[in-house]
């Protein structure tokens, strides 16, 4: 068995608002100054480690513990799994 740094990255869907991101853009960004910038957009970031036999056992074990916990709501949200070896 291996040990595997898997990242979760939840964020919203196109289309789907992110008052955050919003917020972050007009209160702190743009009002610094820094008219460059045309677009926030926030995200969650779970850091799972685990023990697996490939990196593809890695993604499918935390795809399933993330679906069967159901900690994003699939219909709003849009999930990326990322592995890596730990080092």
């Amino acid at each position: 068995m291996a040990v595997f740094n898997v990242h979760v990255t939840i964020e919203n869907k196109p289309g789907i608002s992110d008052p955050e991101g919003e917020t972050i853009l007009n209160d702190l960004v743009l009002k610094g100054g820094d008219s460059s910038i045309s677009k926030i957009k926030t995200a969650k970031m779970l850091k799972f480690t685990i023990k697996e036999k490939d990196k593809k056992s890695a993604q499918s074990k935390v795809q399933k513990i993330c679906d069967e916990l159901r900690i994003y709501n699939p219909m709003v949200s849009k999930v990326t799994i990322d592995v890596f070896d730990a080092s």
